[in-house]
């Protein structure tokens, strides 16, 4: 995925947008054989637009943006912890959401993230459409990017609703993913101290 800060050119451009949107909306309740025009479908379209545009709010943002200049020189020598936040993204091949949480390690280098930061940077990546095994590397490359730490570590568990309510239909499944920058992929003491870190 690439994100970038996205500025429509003028408002028309903007309602030219969302009206394609809605029409592709109507284009699929017909599809399904529902009337567009009862009373529980009118606004529907417009609903979906507005959904949408919310769940994938990651697409109009920038990392700059939204580390938005929290990076403070700190002198703290051990591994930093910022566990459980919750996510919710969208699969890109069902477009069906899939939510969890994100853990995050670091080790510094005489650089420390604010921490509401970790929080942003999990939405930016997950408001889009994903696949958890890339959100889980874009979240560690713009951390080690940014930071410039010693070592990064992602952790990501996750429940798929194209996996529980389709196809298989096994809705307690859970995915974990996990990736490795800096001194945690080759250094195994720092690794240790990263499970032990973990355990605590």
């Amino acid at each position: 995925m690439t994100y970038q800060t996205t500025e429509f050119s003028d408002f028309s451009s903007e309602l030219t947008s969302s009206k394609e949107m809605t029409d592709a909306v109507l284009t699929l309740l017909r599809g399904m054989g529902e009337d567009p025009n009862r009373e529980g479908l009118l606004d529907t379209p417009k609903r979906v637009v507005k959904m949408y545009k919310e769940l994938t709010a990651g697409y109009s943002k920038s990392e700059v943006e939204v580390i938005n200049g929290a990076i403070f020189t700190v002198e703290h020598h051990d591994i930093v912890v910022v566990e459980d936040i919750p996510f919710y993204s969208l699969c890109e091949h069902h477009m069906l959401p899939f939510f969890g949480t994100c853990t995050i390690a670091y080790l510094p280098n005489g650089r420390v993230l604010g921490l509401s930061k970790f929080a942003r940077v999990v939405e930016l990546f997950a408001r889009g459409l994903q696949v958890q095994e890339r959100m889980t590397e874009e979240i560690a490359d713009c951390i080690q990017r940014h930071l410039e730490a010693e070592g990064v570590a992602v952790f990501v568990e996750a429940q798929h609703l194209c996996m529980a309510m389709r196809g298989v239909q096994k809705p307690h499944a859970k995915m974990r993913t996990r990736t490795y920058r800096g001194c945690f992929v080759n250094d195994q003491l720092k690794k240790n101290d990263l499970i032990q870190a973990m355990r605590s």
